[in-house]
């Protein structure tokens, strides 16, 4: 057995003093052996689970063999932020709001990809200035990376049965990000499973997307629904989704190690342009300027006027029946976009009105 480089483990040591002081809650380290999570993602995309995100079979094993997507990969320095925002409207009664519409609660700051990798990047500096120059790259949700995977074999907690990462001390609420480097640091021991027999999270999902303890259909599931899928939502799935626009917390909200998980210390992800409860009647009324305008800086944006739109048509077409909802979707009744008409239309024919 190899006798640990003691300056490498003062650099690992190092660099998790350094990870707390720019705001990550945990650092870890680990190796790039993903061989089971490799094996369970090749199954998950041989069953078509991956709906419309065709990237994800199109990046082949780049995924799960960090060296391949990185040449000489050796490590992974993995880290979490937390970003539940404090002061922001409880988001159940967001959910059982009939004037509301419900966004995602990591939506409701500024975009995360710019904030973690801003972090990520300054660690790297501060690496460089303590042992040189090394090779590296930073990944936040932007490249072919199995974070999750990543982030358990690194201990930063365990995959639950809803698919998020989980811990028990910080529940799931944050990011993740990710540091590709050539330096052979020494491993953290790897995340074990809480879970237990709980299925709460199997029970709320309103689509029935958790088909079975860690497997998620993504085409079933009201975040890949209202984010990623770029056509028409299936018409069986619409009055499933209540009036959830982007995103859904429902598995997160029910889990039982987020009664006591902690908001953010970080500003960057506290609520903009008061979208915790916003009026879904408010927000269809926005022309695309608008869109814009608001959602500048967030990840709501990528998202584009045109989904927006389908999605609260959904949203509206799930409200309860009254002339101001009527009203509101009559004026999109001749919306230029196909997808926004079909979407209007049969928000319409719900309320008896199409």
């Amino acid at each position: 057995m190899d006798t640990p480089d003691p300056a490498l483990q003062q650099l690992a040591h190092d660099i998790k003093a350094w990870g707390a002081e720019l705001g990550f809650d945990q650092v870890g380290i680990t190796d790039t052996d993903l061989a089971e999570d490799e094996a369970h993602l090749l199954r998950w995309l041989q069953a078509g689970r991956h709906g419309d995100m065709d990237y994800m079979a199109r990046h082949g094993s780049k995924r799960s063999r960090p060296g391949e997507l990185v040449p000489g990969t050796r490590r992974i320095i993995s880290v979490r932020m937390q970003y539940l925002p404090p002061r922001a409207r409880d988001a159940r009664a967001v959910m059982h709001d009939p004037g509301a519409a419900f966004l995602s609660r990591y939506a409701l700051g500024r975009d995360y990809h710019k904030v973690l990798r801003k972090r990520l990047q300054t660690l790297a500096t501060r690496m460089e200035a303590a042992i040189g120059p090394f090779g590296y790259r930073a990944f936040v949700d932007s490249a072919p990376v199995l974070e999750k995977a990543l982030a358990q074999k690194a201990g930063l907690g365990w995959i639950g049965k809803h698919t998020n990462l989980l811990s028990r001390r910080w529940g799931s609420w944050y990011f993740l990000g990710e540091l590709y480097t050539d330096l052979p640091l020494p491993v953290d021991p790897p995340g074990s499973a809480h879970c237990g027999s709980c299925r709460a999270c199997l029970d709320a999902c309103p689509t029935g997307a958790i088909v079975a303890p860690w497997e998620l259909d993504a085409r079933r599931c009201i975040s890949y629904l209202t984010i990623e899928h770029p056509g028409p939502i299936p018409e069986d799935l619409r009055p499933l989704m209540g009036n959830r626009i982007y995103g859904c917390d429902d598995c997160q909200l029910v889990c039982p190690w987020n009664r006591r998980a902690a908001h953010t210390r970080e500003r960057d992800f506290c609520v903009r342009h008061g979208l915790d409860d916003p009026e879904a009647i408010a927000l269809f009324a926005w022309d695309e300027a608008t869109f814009l305008e608001r959602t500048a800086g967030t990840v709501i944006r990528r998202l584009g006027h045109e989904r927006w739109l389908r999605n609260l048509a959904v949203a509206l077409g799930n409200a309860p029946t009254g002339p101001e909802v009527i009203r509101a979707l009559e004026a999109r009744r001749h919306h230029p976009s196909p997808l926004v008409r079909e979407h209007v239309h049969w928000a319409l024919w719900r309320h008896g009105a199409g």
